[in-house]
């Protein structure tokens, strides 16, 4: 275990400190170093925030899922009211130049009340109402204050997580498919009456026909991983991110690195986030109870997911979705969050059981639902 998490650091540390030189140099040429400095602040809470999160037995933090869900949606519900507006989303609470972003948080506390929930109701997991009906009323208010910032990928992320975090509980397949059904329906009718996102799926069908318009950051994109090739044209000699990648220094950042240190680097990206997950999951897979494996789960599936969807957005595998890559992205709430969960996985990989034993879900064995996980 102690490898594992030396692995864990070493990757999340590695793909930060590569994300402070990534970010200086596709922000340079606008605004010097302004967003270096802020990262650079971020980072330095994210970090305190992961030490103090190992240090700190995880399952403390089961005490007060409740309460920290309730102060994430506190949070959602405040910057809808009183949050401002940026590109027309209402994401974000400022203070006096402090921006905090509710729906990064959410993503944590949705987590770790899930982890909760699964393991004190062990035994009601595999049941419609216990399983699916009462975790859904918590999952439901989360996604619609997401829904309406209005934030689509963010939700749909959400929910993905939630509903495998709920069936590595023990919910069963054929409860959880017609509420995903549905809510596949809605959000499926929302982007057709939504003219912005509907372009933007349309211009992901045909990227070289709308690269004058919308869909001008993944054609740029496609460009600069062309340009790049394996070794890349040097650090700093992106042309891409001279005004044709809008968002170069968060979402699409990947390209720049493309770009400028080519495939090569972006390949090593690549496999910094599959060593975090496996890592993750064999942690996870360690844990010494359902709750430390549903919590470990969570963080690893938050951090994969995300990754996950960021690289095929930039590499147009799927359409713009606006979820920022992990560790790297400029974007303090989020960086925040991440680090968080790093510190939250060392502490379950800390006090994981060290005798080995078969797969601790809640949904599992006899051991689990009699509650014998020491």
């Amino acid at each position: 275990m102690k490898a594992v998490s030396t692995l864990l650091v070493f990757c999340a540390a590695g793909l930060l400190a590569f994300g402070m030189v990534a970010l200086y140099s596709a922000s340079m040429a606008q605004v010097g170093a302004h967003w270096l400095m802020q990262q650079l602040v971020w980072s330095a809470l994210g970090l305190v925030a992961a030490v103090a999160a190992a240090s700190i037995d995880y399952r403390h933090w089961q005490k007060f899922a409740w309460v920290i869900l309730g102060l994430a949606v506190l949070l959602l519900g405040l910057v809808l009211a009183c949050g401002i507006v940026v590109k027309g989303a209402r994401r974000w609470l400022d203070w006096g130049g402090f921006r905090l972003q509710p729906s990064e948080f959410a993503k944590l506390a949705l987590i770790l009340f899930l982890a909760h929930y699964g393991d004190r109701y062990q035994r009601k997991m595999p049941t419609l109402s216990g399983g699916v009906l009462l975790p859904s009323l918590a999952i439901g208010v989360v996604l619609g204050l997401v829904f309406v910032e209005p934030d689509r990928g963010t939700t749909v992320f959400l929910a993905a997580v939630s509903a495998t975090l709920l069936l590595l509980a023990g919910v069963r397949w054929l409860h959880v498919l017609p509420p995903l059904a549905m809510a596949a329906a809605a959000l499926a009718f929302s982007l057709a009456h939504d003219p912005m996102r509907w372009t933007r799926i349309m211009s992901y069908l045909d990227v070289e026909a709308t690269k004058e318009g919308v869909g001008m950051q993944a054609w740029h994109a496609q460009l600069a991983f062309g340009a790049g090739g394996w070794t890349g044209l040097g650090l700093g000699n992106g042309r891409q991110k001279l005004g044709f990648i809008p968002e170069q220094h968060t979402d699409f950042i990947l390209p720049v690195i493309g770009e400028e240190l080519g495939l090569v680097a972006s390949l090593l990206v690549v496999l910094a986030y599959v060593v975090i997950v496996f890592s993750g999951f064999y942690i996870a897979w360690r844990a010494r109870e359902p709750f430390g494996f549903l919590l470990a789960a969570g963080i690893t599936l938050m951090i994969g997911v995300q990754a996950i969807v960021n690289i095929s957005v930039v590499t147009s595998v799927l359409p713009n979705k606006g979820l920022p890559l992990p560790f790297i992205s400029y974007g303090g709430s989020n960086l925040l969050v991440m680090l968080t969960g790093i510190g939250l996985l060392l502490s379950v990989a800390r006090h994981a059981n060290a005798r080995a034993g078969s797969l601790p879900t809640a949904a599992g064995t006899a051991e689990a639902e009699s509650h014998e996980f020491v």
